[in-house]
């Protein structure tokens, strides 16, 4: 069985929390540059912000835009480049001004840049904020010089090495939170205090039960902890080689039909949100499920004292938003896939060695708009 304490990825999961202190420091520096580029657009109350990425970097859109809806009062939405470059005309068709935030882990993925070119080839008035890890990513060197983008450069090291993202998909998430949300850039310390008690506490029964290799996995979460949720889903299967399934849901939408994927093999992780009416719906669901298949199948992870058996509870976050509480909880996430895929004998740092999923996507065409 490989070794997962040999890994880059495990050791990019663990680091996690000295990227987001160094991001502190980042965003504190730039802030006056940020808001001289970013205030003037968001005191438009017309315009429309649209969050990309593909793959793990849109789930940094799923999770943050509800929560920069609340806080920005402005419209926000979470459109995949995948689905921009191949439908561009219908993602921009609404003549407002646009502010389209891309996420990046390396800037070089075909879509990620042609997202950029496509919008503005067909937005009236676009600018583009650019949060991305490779300084010298086409991304990044495509609009480092132009006035009607913002470059945001992640820190040194978190442009991962392993296959699946991990500082990359954290440090991307908690700077668009600060940067276009208004919050406290000194909350990432009091995260990342949380985040470190929370690994030592939690690691070696995070490891336990991924040694009892779940044949199906299902993570469930409402508001931003549902783009969680897909995030999560994806690093477990991933990270498995598909070799186990993966499943996300919201809390409500998982008894409509995919509540079908349940069996006596199936690990559940709930995750619960901070706010109180949404909460109810997460415990509703946590109590259901285990009537079905047990207290042990269900786990609850909360920032809440939800005073329930088999509940993961972090301390000092119960005032703290749930798109911010995010990415505590996807450390366990990225904990159970590497662990499970060094007890599948995996390759965890290159789960597909035959090349069949790339790091970097390869394969896509790029075709020609017409005009």
């Amino acid at each position: 069985m490989p070794n997962y304490n040999e890994s880059v990825t495990y050791t990019e999961i663990l680091q996690q929390t000295n990227k987001w202190r160094a991001l502190q420091g980042i965003l504190s520096a730039g802030m006056p540059r940020f808001r001289e580029f970013l205030e003037p657009l968001l005191s438009n109350p017309k315009l429309r912000i649209v969050l990309t990425g593909a793959g793990t970097s849109a789930f940094v859109g799923e999770i943050a835009a509800p929560a920069l809806q609340g806080s920005t009062k402005r419209r926000v939405e979470q459109v995949p480049t995948t689905t921009i470059v191949s439908n561009p005309r219908e993602v921009f068709a609404e003549d407002v001004p646009v502010l389209l935030v891309s996420f990046a882990r390396s800037g070089n993925s075909p879509e990620s840049v042609a997202a950029t070119h496509l919008a503005d080839q067909v937005a009236q008035d676009v600018h583009h904020l650019i949060i991305t890890c490779a300084e010298d990513g086409q991304l990044a060197v495509d609009h480092r010089d132009r006035s009607e983008s913002l470059v945001v450069i992640m820190p040194e090291g978190s442009n991962d090495k392993g296959f699946a993202m991990t500082s990359s998909f954290s440090c991307m998430l908690l700077s668009v939170l600060v940067l276009l949300g208004g919050y406290d850039v000194d909350l990432l310390p009091r995260l990342a205090d949380t985040a470190d008690e929370m690994v030592e506490r939690r690691h070696d029964q995070i490891e336990a039960l991924a040694q009892k290799l779940p044949e199906r996995v299902v993570y469930l979460g409402s508001g931003p902890l549902h783009g969680l949720a897909h995030e999560a889903s994806l690093k477990f299967l991933e990270l498995t080689a598909g070799d186990h399934l993966a499943f996300f849901e919201s809390s409500l939408g998982f008894r409509h039909g995919p509540k079908a994927v349940i069996d006596d093999q199936t690990q559940v992780f709930v995750f619960v949100s901070s706010d109180a009416y949404t909460r109810q719906y997460d415990l509703d669901i946590i109590k259901e499920l285990r009537g079905n298949i047990g207290v042990d199948a269900v786990l609850a992870l909360s920032a809440t004292d939800v005073e329930l058996e088999n509940a993961w509870v972090l301390d000092d976050l119960q005032d703290v938003p749930d798109a911010f509480v995010a990415v505590v909880h996807v450390m366990v996430a990225q904990l159970m896939g590497v662990f499970t895929s060094a007890a599948l004998g995996k390759t965890i740092d290159n789960p597909f060695p035959a090349g069949d999923v790339n790091r970097v996507v390869k394969g896509v065409i790029i075709h020609g708009l017409p005009q």
